[in-house]
């Protein structure tokens, strides 16, 4: 500051002297010599007077700069003097404060063992309240956790007794709260974003239920949301039933991680369902089996259906043999018997064998194809798991093998064609096997038939001979 005021006043003397200028007076030829030594005169009377007038001004100016210089030091000294005598209050403060520390470090000693307990707890307590259901409905204390674990690990500030209160008060309100049933009105988050009110009911800190929707609660958000997908119908509808209930006992399906608000549910909802599964896993091969498996499925089915009429009709033609129809397979055969009176036995077992012979591929049409498919969709599903593997290590080649879900897609498809596979040929094998027993049966009962005519052909014909 004395610089400054020391430049300022040489800055004004300066322009003083520049400010000093000349007067210049216009004069006229002089017509005489006598004439021009009293124009000489007269300058010199002019330039005197307005040379002492300058040096009067200049001389006021220097006093003002001399007082204004002599007030400015006298400031400089005051503030020399404050200067020096805070740099002493500073110095008997922090010798204060140095000495008031030690004496907060002797005071706590014998607490820092009992304040260090409290840290830990509240510490851990802090991550429960983090994503606890009990935090939804009590927002804030977090918050008051994080303050108190600070002052309690502070070496200047101390902790208060009713701070301590507090946290006392949040440890037993959790754990009165885990076991409650409670309602109350709450923001919800919807799975498109919004937010709207509703009623929330609270399973304890295992689960919260708000309009027929489990919910799930996470500190980062603070709020309650809809899990974008709910748990199967019956469980909603026990939900349901225990939002609309006033008291009394009522089955309701939970989530036993408890603090965590749902994960344990969440994660399997979210689990793909088999058809998902399918869709995501099963590629081109995939569906190519199960398309085939269901045209051996529909064909087996239809062949099933239409052997059973034809029994039903075969059987009604053994009840009636005297009365042969041409609707069934058996009232053909015996058609062909009875058309034939005369022949001897030999021709007339050729013939019905014949008949037989011409019954056969209706009875037993599409079983091959049945079979082939149960045969071919182990081998089409044994096609996928090459395939999804080669895939994998080609994956492997280009990606290296430090990340598993690069190579998840393909180990996924593989299997899932091998399960398709075995499911495909499993109930394809049983009902070929199925339909071929009924078709059999049928083929049995006119073998059956046909015998039955030949053997008393044959008796007739020893009888009448015998006579």
């Amino acid at each position: 500051m004395k610089k400054n005021i020391i430049k300022l006043a040489g800055i004004s003397v300066t322009g003083l002297f520049l400010a000093v200028s000349t007067q210049a007076y216009a004069q006229q030829p002089a017509s005489s010599l006598s004439e021009l030594l009293r124009n000489v005169e007269e300058n010199q009377v002019v330039e005197s007077d307005a040379a002492q007038e300058r040096e009067q001004r200049f001389q006021q100016q220097v006093d003002q700069q001399e007082q204004i210089l002599a007030e400015v030091r006298e400031q400089i000294a005051a503030e020399e003097a404050e200067n020096a005598r805070l740099e002493g209050v500073f110095d008997e403060n922090r010798q204060m404060l140095t000495e008031r520390r030690a004496q907060l470090r002797d005071v706590r000693a014998n607490l820092n063992e009992l304040l260090g307990t409290i840290q830990g707890v509240a510490g851990d307590f802090r991550s429960i309240f983090e994503d606890s259901l009990v935090s939804a409905q009590y927002p804030g204390r977090e918050e008051f956790l994080d303050s108190f674990i600070d002052r309690v690990a502070s070496d200047t500030e101390q902790v208060r007794v009713d701070e301590i209160e507090q946290f006392w008060f949040y440890m037993q309100q959790e754990l009165v709260e885990s076991g409650r049933v409670v309602q109350y009105e709450d923001v919800v988050g919807l799975p498109s974003g919004e937010q709207e009110n509703r009623t929330i009911t609270r399973i304890g800190n295992f689960n919260a239920i708000g309009g027929g929707d489990y919910l799930s609660y996470s500190g980062d958000v603070g709020h309650l949301q809809v899990l974008p997908r709910q748990p199967g119908s019956a469980i909603i509808s026990q939900a349901e039933t225990l939002e609309s209930a006033d008291s009394g006992m009522h089955k309701v399906g939970i989530d036993p991680t408890g603090a965590l608000g749902g994960s344990l549910m969440a994660n399997l909802i979210n689990f793909p369902t088999p058809t998902e599964q399918v869709r995501q896993n099963a590629g081109v091969i995939g569906f190519t089996i199960l398309g085939i498996g269901a045209i051996g499925v529909l064909v087996a089915l239809i062949r099933s259906f239409m052997l059973t009429l034809v029994a039903a009709k075969v059987n009604s033609q053994v009840k009636n043999a005297d009365k042969p129809s041409k609707n069934n397979p058996l009232g053909r055969i015996l058609l062909v018997a009875d058309s034939n009176p005369n022949v001897d036995t030999e021709t007339l077992e050729l013939k019905l064998g014949e008949a037989i012979l011409q019954e056969t591929p209706a009875l037993e049409r599409f079983l091959t194809m049945i079979k082939i498919i149960s045969a071919v969709a182990p081998l089409m599903g044994l096609l996928g798991t090459v395939t999804g593997m080669i895939n994998v290590f080609q994956q492997i080649t280009v990606y290296g093998a430090g990340d598993p879900t690069i190579m998840a897609g393909g180990i996924s498809m593989a299997l899932m064609t091998t399960v398709l596979g075995i499911v495909v040929a499993i109930p394809t094998i049983l009902m070929h096997t199925w339909v071929k027993s009924k078709s059999d049966r049928i083929i049995h009962i006119l073998e059956e038939q046909a015998t039955g005519i030949i053997a008393r052909k044959a008796e007739s014909t020893s009888g009448g001979a015998q006579a």
